[in-house]
């Protein structure tokens, strides 16, 4: 008790950390808390202080943001944007010049948004749209390729795609054209699997059903981003839900992913199995629709309501996929108990990046083993309870 006492007097004094013996951990918090209340002798040592660095603020609002609760998240950032100017940087062009495409710094933004002034969210909305457009050009021809197609294997062609080619198949048809002298063969004649033509009212509905509570903020920009794209292919039906203990139903937002962002509320608590009955409410063909929550499944409602509702939906014939988390890189924190009470009714739970999400809703758009899929893609899926 009197070592947690120090910490605590430690953190609210703001003394030298080197010197205080905190963890890194706490040096960390120190530091954020420094960068913004910092007076004196620090202050004049450089220590504190956010500057006018863009990297350096996104740091800083992910510190926060990691450090507290959303309450006080909401008072800290009011703070600094009295205290250290930053509603002047975000208006100035010199930080849009060098702001990074960073899917963090998206999500520090949209959660800024309620203390914003008008005229600094339209400079905000420029920041998104330029991340966003970074994003969308890296991801989105590989998601509507790969949706857009699920092969149907069942059928050839001599005439396919590149991504389309069978090679076990052309090579075999084409041994004769082996080029000894380059240790290769030519192939001649090429074979593949034709796509699949999807008549409009045999549509797949995917319904993604994203946690917005803080720490799911990258997930739900990658989650936005994939569902404006995939709301912008005519082979599925896409509906986009964002929750916390609120519902938001981005669907109609979908043809502006930057408007889909402004609609997200990061932050709050969380209602999976609220959210789940209302994607319920609105899967209108269950035999065709698959529901992707993307959760780190830490239950604030009816956990017990939630396993029943999941298994009644299988029942129905929805495809059930959850995601821990959407990122480039990490490993998520998430409930284990719950997460693994899903998996034992043989639902898929893992995390993937957002380069393996559109191969992800290729699989499970063709209803093949979602869990070899992630085996040979090398994702450890979560283990049922016994």
């Amino acid at each position: 008790m009197t070592d947690e006492r120090n910490r605590r007097w430690t953190l609210a004094l703001g003394v030298d950390e080197d010197e205080a013996g905190l963890s890194d951990r706490d040096q960390r918090l120190s530091s954020a808390l420094t960068a913004l209340y910092g007076e004196g002798e620090d202050a004049k040592k450089g220590k504190g202080g956010l500057g006018g660095s863009a990297p350096r603020v996104a740091k800083w609002l992910g510190d926060i943001r990691e450090f507290f609760p959303s309450p006080v998240v909401q008072v800290i950032q009011k703070d600094a944007f009295e205290r250290k100017g930053l509603r002047q940087m975000l208006l100035q062009p010199e930080f849009l010049a060098t702001v990074e495409a960073d899917v963090n710094l998206v999500a520090d933004l949209v959660s800024l948004r309620s203390v914003m002034p008008e005229k600094t969210k339209e400079t905000a909305r420029q920041v998104i749209g330029k991340v966003v457009a970074a994003l969308m050009e890296r991801l989105e021809r590989k998601t509507a390729d790969a949706i857009r197609g699920a092969l149907d294997r069942s059928r050839r062609t001599n005439r396919p795609r590149f991504a389309d080619i069978d090679w076990p198949r052309t090579i075999r048809a084409n041994l004769q054209h082996y080029q000894a002298e380059h240790k290769t063969v030519v192939p001649e004649r090429l074979i593949g699997f034709m796509r699949q033509q999807r008549r409009i009212v045999d549509l797949d509905e995917v319904v993604l059903c994203v946690d917005q509570s803080g720490s799911m903020a990258s997930s739900v920009v990658y989650a936005s981003i994939f569902a404006a794209v995939m709301a912008s292919l005519p082979v599925v039906a896409t509906k986009l839900v964002c929750f916390d203990t609120a519902i938001v139903d981005l669907t109609e937002e979908l043809a502006d992913p930057v408007e889909v962002l402004f609609g997200v509320q990061l932050g709050g608590g969380t209602d999976i199995n609220a959210a789940v009955a209302y994607c319920e409410q609105r899967i209108e063909r269950p035999s065709k629709a698959h529901l992707v929550l993307i959760s780190d499944m830490y239950e604030g409602g009816d956990a017990e309501e939630l396993v029943g509702r999941v298994q009644r939906l299988l029942l129905l014939g929805v495809n059930v996929i959850v995601l821990l988390a959407l990122t480039d890189t990490g490993r998520p924190s998430y409930d284990p108990h719950l997460s693994a009470r899903v998996a034992a009714m043989g639902v898929p739970v893992f995390a993937c990046t957002p380069d393996q999400f559109p191969d992800l809703m290729a699989t499970a758009l063709r209803r093949e083993d979602i869990h070899a899929w992630a085996a040979d893609a090398d994702i450890k899926l979560v283990r049922g309870e016994d």
